[in-house]
């Protein structure tokens, strides 16, 4: 195991431009172009949303750890940048998918257990047994190319919980910030230190939870805090935050302080704060599409089509 981000395959051969991954994706499409024209689905957003759900279904029936289930979303996306989805029963390769990430994650399921579970939740489109969650398994490896080993953001949050004096909320929804941003195609564009400084920043930043109400209310204040870094500069002393509230009482002090702080070891680091304002963009305008989200259209879509191939039964 590469125990350097740096020297890992992830960034070796899964970090993508977005206009790469672009073109992997039209490809697909240019190769199965009838399957295509025959069922037309939502958006990636919005079908990264709905894996995620149906992944979590069957992770809570089975117990497992969030890390487990994120190094398995990472596995599905990966996966779909090499085969069309089309080709595929996308419930076979949810569970498929977190069978082999509990293996690398270090807390196995046994295989009979996660073909019973997920059968039992999706009776209608999954008949398999385990022999044919044990092909799809090898088709999942060779298709990433034995690269298995996930770096995640987590690691970074943990290690910066203390230097930032973060609270448990903060830390809370930092953690939930790097949920989500699985639903997006960060992982497969950014290191994951920059997903974990961003959503650091957001935490800071943000009033509320993202998926709450009003999701972009408060993009100018992640933006001016990344501005002020571009700029060389810190927020002054006595400054309001970069959401424009007055600074009236301990709580919002300690707040702007740790902005201060962390804006400042931002612009004493090598972050590339640009990358950092991307990622915020991406974040926000996700949690924006997500309000756009229909559960039953996407689920229909891709039901459809998993029906229609008889992929249900094979």
């Amino acid at each position: 195991m590469a125990a350097s981000f740096w020297e890992s395959t992830q960034r070796r051969f899964w970090i993508f431009s977005k206009e790469q991954l672009a073109e992997l994706r039209e490809k697909l499409e240019d190769d199965e172009h009838n399957l295509v024209q025959m069922f037309p689905l939502p958006e990636w957003r919005h079908l990264s949303i709905y894996f995620n759900q149906q992944m979590n279904r069957l992770g809570k029936r089975l117990s497992m750890r969030q890390q487990a289930i994120a190094t398995a979303q990472l596995y599905i996306k990966r996966f779909y940048t090499k085969v069309e989805i089309r080709r595929t029963n996308p419930y076979l390769v949810i569970a498929t998918a977190l069978y082999l990430a509990c293996k690398m994650e270090e807390c196995p399921q046994h295989i009979r257990l996660v073909v019973t579970e997920a059968r039992s939740l999706w009776p209608d489109l999954l008949s398999v047994d385990v022999s044919r969650l044990g092909e799809c398994e090898f088709f999942l490896i060779s298709e990433m190319n034995s690269q298995l080993i996930i770096h995640q953001p987590y690691r970074t949050l943990a290690s910066l919980q203390a230097d930032f004096s973060l609270s448990q909320d903060e830390v809370n929804l930092s953690w939930s910030v790097i949920n989500d941003h699985y639903m997006t195609d960060l992982p497969l564009l950014y290191p994951p230190h920059i997903i974990a400084l961003t959503a650091i920043l957001l935490s800071l930043v943000l009033r509320v939870t993202p998926s709450a109400g009003n999701p972009g209310a408060n993009m100018a204040a992640a933006s001016a805090a990344l501005a002020h870094v571009q700029a060389g500069r810190g927020l002054a002393s006595g400054q309001t935050t970069p959401g424009g509230a007055p600074d009236k009482d301990k709580r919002q002090e300690d707040r702007v302080g740790k902005v201060q702080r962390f804006a400042a070891f931002l612009a004493e680091s090598n972050v590339d704060i640009e990358a950092m304002v991307d990622c915020t963009q991406e974040l926000i305008s996700f949690y924006e599409c997500h309000e756009q989200y229909n559960d039953k259209a996407t689920r229909d879509q891709i039901n459809r089509f998993v029906k229609a191939r008889g992929l249900d039964k094979a």
